[in-house]
């Protein structure tokens, strides 16, 4: 725990140092009234208290007090400062992180996951540095002072109340181990009610059209039980060890009261000492009670804090060299592809496609193309062989210099929560207004988007969802032109669109694709007929290769994919009798 901590205090080193030392300096100044207490205690039962001294006791620690209110306001904005300045570089050292990743990561963690480390879990971190750190630092130090007070006074009654201390580290042992099992428990559940409820929100539509609504709700309640079940045990199995802790302390104190007034009746020791044990040795308890709770509420935070470790940890995609091709021709030598060392995906294929050309991808659903285009762009690194660019492997160059090669039209399109404008402008931060809206009517984005209220500067919803797929379509490739990358990877835009929008995302990719280096994912064979090459690929092999009508001739899988759409094209819905009428 220690190492996390000291992980995360790096990114912030002099605010964590003044924090700390603003703590220690708060619990000093909560500590020393005691002591001015025992010297008001002795002074009383000295036989000769002089009320000069008395008075000057009591200005002191009226002094001190106004002092330690000022030091407590510091140490709380410092101690805030410090936390949200940490938790805000955390989370941006997350983002930062999650983009150097490959994508086959994203793959092997569920997304609402990841969204519960930097948010929930980072604020768990919040809790850890905001009020849990600090309570166990004072603690720990106004224990120490007040021990030193009371040694000094009677040693061997101070030794009776700190013997209650081993007994109760067992039980915060005990505790600790039982959260850390429960804890883990707790997390999965959090994160898998935060799933379930994503899902049925993400699927309402589709619940409600299959009439399914009760029973996917009853997932996500199941769900919800589970987290009501280990939040009730993650708070209840540990807690009956900490109220033990507690119990032994009471106990000791009662022992050391009992055994000093064995000892007054003794002679022992006198009124003073007694009187000063029965007030200060009870307070010696009060920060201890305190420990072992948040001691074991911290354990339980270190489990949050052991994901965002992890998380940092992840192994990143290899950065490479700074090295951009003079030249955009692509190049597959013998590669082969595997997710998470399971079945191939793709198994040694080799292809070439020179610079300014087009080259389309044609399978069955499974076959391997939408793989080949996301190894072109890097988003995973191949198993065997190598994929290059202008003679350069891909895995020499860092991967923001790949990225930036490459534009992206996919079926498939995810616009942020913010206007049609900067959706454009995503494409390239620095462009001018000048250029975004030339890109957007190459587009012809502004068609519909001077229909809207605010025009080109319209709200499109998270994710587009206040715009038609065609529309989303048109932004995707007004992004893409405003990049202006010299390779484009498309995955047909236009295969679930209607006839309108098919025309007018055509023009836009024709404008789109010119003197490029295009990959295009084809679903309507009909459009690549004029394709430099065509590669069909199936089951991960790469079955036939060549020109349109060479692969209409060779009679092999193009050429019954073909004649399979051509046979769609030509069909209709027959005839139904629904009431007497013919439909």
């Amino acid at each position: 725990m220690i190492r996390h901590l000291l992980y995360i205090f790096k990114t912030a080193p002099a605010l964590v140092r003044k924090s700390i030392a603003l703590e220690l300096l708060h619990h000093l100044l909560i500590a020393v009234p005691t002591g001015f207490l025992l010297l008001i205690i002795q002074e009383l039962f000295s036989g000769a208290a002089s009320p000069q001294r008395l008075f000057t006791y009591v200005i002191i620690m009226v002094v001190e007090f106004i002092v330690q209110l000022w030091v407590a306001a510091s140490t709380m904005v410092v101690s805030n400062v410090m936390t949200y300045t940490l938790s805000t570089r955390l989370r941006i050292q997350l983002g930062m992180h999650l983009q150097r990743l490959s994508m086959g990561t994203f793959r092997q963690r569920d997304p609402g996951d990841l969204a519960a480390v930097v948010l929930q879990d980072v604020a768990n971190f919040e809790m850890i540095f905001g009020h849990t750190i600090g309570n166990m630092a004072g603690a720990v130090f106004a224990t120490g002072i007040i021990s030193i007070f009371l040694f000094i006074i009677n040693w061997q009654l101070a030794l009776v109340l700190l013997a209650a201390l081993p007994l109760c580290w067992i039980m915060v042992r005990i505790s600790n181990y039982l959260i850390v099992q429960q804890g883990k428990k707790h997390v999965q559940a959090r994160n898998d009610t935060g799933a379930r409820f994503l899902e049925y929100v993400q699927g309402i539509r589709h619940i409600k059209s299959f009439g399914m609504t009760g029973s996917r709700f009853s997932n996500l309640k199941q769900a919800l039980n589970d987290f009501r079940k280990a939040s009730i045990r993650t708070e209840a199995i540990p807690g009956p060890f900490v109220l033990t802790g507690g119990v032994i302390l009471e106990l000791f104190f009662l022992g050391m009261v009992a055994l000093a007034v064995t000892w007054l009746t003794q002679g022992r020791i006198n009124a003073a000492t007694l009187i000063t044990f029965l007030i200060v040795g009870y307070r010696l308890y009060e920060p201890i009670k305190i420990l072992l709770v948040d001691y074991v509420i911290l354990r339980y935070m270190n489990i949050s804090l052991e994901r965002v470790i992890s998380l940092l940890k992840t192994p990143e995609q290899s950065a490479g060299q700074k090295r951009v091709p003079s030249r955009y021709d692509i190049s597959f030598e013998n590669v082969s592809f595997s997710y998470h060392n399971g079945s191939p995906v793709l198994e040694n294929i080799s292809f070439h496609v020179p610079e300014r050309s087009m080259l389309a991808l044609v399978g069955p659903s499974g076959s391997g193309k939408t793989t080949v285009t996301s190894l072109i762009a890097r988003f995973w690194d191949v198993s065997a062989g190598a994929v290059k660019i202008g003679g350069t492997d891909v895995r020499d160059m860092a991967p923001s210099d790949v990225y930036a090669l490459i534009s992206e039209v996919f079926q498939e399109v995810y616009l942020f929560d913010d206007s049609i404008y900067h959706n454009i402008r995503f494409g390239r931060m620095d462009a001018t207004e000048a250029e975004i809206l030339e890109a957007a009517a190459a587009a012809q984005v502004l068609d519909f988007a001077m229909e809207l209220p605010e025009g080109i500067h319209s709200t499109v919803g998270e994710g587009g969802n206040k715009l038609s797929g065609g529309q989303k379509q048109r932004i995707s490739i007004a992004r893409a032109l405003l990049k202006n990358a010299p390779v484009v990877l498309l995955d047909e835009a236009t295969a679930s669109l209607d006839p309108e929008n098919e025309i007018y995302i055509q023009a836009a990719i024709q404008e789109l694709v010119k003197g490029k280096t295009v990959i295009v994912i084809a679903h309507k064979l009909k459009t690549i007929q004029q394709a430099d090459q065509i590669l069909v690929l199936n089951k991960g092999k790469l079955q036939e290769q060549g020109l349109h009508d060479n692969l209409l001739k060779s009679g092999g899988l193009y050429a019954r994919l073909w004649d399979i759409q051509q046979a769609a094209n030509s069909w209709k819905m027959a005839p139904t009798e629904m009431n007497g009428i013919i439909a």
